[in-house]
């Protein structure tokens, strides 16, 4: 595409900034991206501002094709902690790839509006809607990786949370177990219970078993047969 088309997108989304957010906040509502109140009107006008700003500023580079490049470093981290923060609310994929793909009508229209000549018009019909189902698909990404993220720290937690360590006097400690004691699971007790009585220097340590589900597996037998010892001091 030619350099001047690509300038005279960037200063039309600059000089029509405002009239551009208004419609884009229409196609985000309309979209129902307000509908579940995982997030303010207020702060998504203000997600919306700063990305057309640094959107324009990415678009004077002329650097189009490849949104990997350094002229798009600013777009792809704001465009990155908006989807992190997505992840962490809850939205969905497709809600957060919304975000992006919400604002192809508004420009669209903007552009029909303002450049006359067929081929250009074409031309930057065609380079918007490339350039921002990359945007899209990035912010998809981005999502997914934060999701991924997020299930590896739960999972690494859970056990620990499901096997909780209570001190309850000086050098006595607590471990009530609930639900079925597998192997893996016999280890994570062990490990986390060991951990504390070195921490705490505890003298006795209770395993309460009631609520354990009996399981015809040789770790719950092995479970059972556990004994704990303090440390040498």
């Amino acid at each position: 595409m030619a350099e001047k088309n690509v300038a005279a997108l960037s200063d039309l989304v600059t000089k029509r900034e405002a009239a551009l957010l208004a419609g884009w906040m229409r196609s985000q509502t309309d979209a129902g991206s307000l509908r579940s109140g995982q997030i303010k009107v207020d702060e998504l006008t203000d997600q919306s501002r700063r990305f057309l700003s640094e959107f324009a500023k990415a678009l004077k580079s002329g650097q189009v094709d490849d949104i990997t490049g350094p002229a798009w470093s600013a777009v792809r981290d704001l465009l990155g902690g908006f989807s992190r923060s997505r992840a962490l609310q809850g939205f969905t994929p497709s809600e957060t790839a919304t975000f992006i793909f919400s604002l192809k009508e508004p420009l669209f229209t903007l552009l029909g509006d303002e450049i006359k000549g067929a081929q250009q018009l074409a031309d930057l019909t065609w380079t918007v809607t490339k350039l921002l189902d990359k945007l899209g698909l990035y912010t998809v990404e981005v999502y997914a990786q934060s999701r991924e993220d997020i299930l590896k720290r739960q999972s690494n937690e859970l056990p620990e949370l499901s096997t909780p360590v209570v001190e309850l006097w000086d050098k006595i400690l607590a471990i009530p177990l609930i639900g079925t004691l597998d192997s893996e699971r016999t280890q994570t007790v062990m490990a986390n219970l060991l951990d504390h009585i070195v921490k705490s220097r505890a003298q006795i340590a209770i395993i309460d078993i009631t609520g354990v589900i009996p399981s015809a597996q040789s770790s719950g037998r092995s479970a059972g047969g556990c004994h704990c010892a303090s440390p040498s001091r």
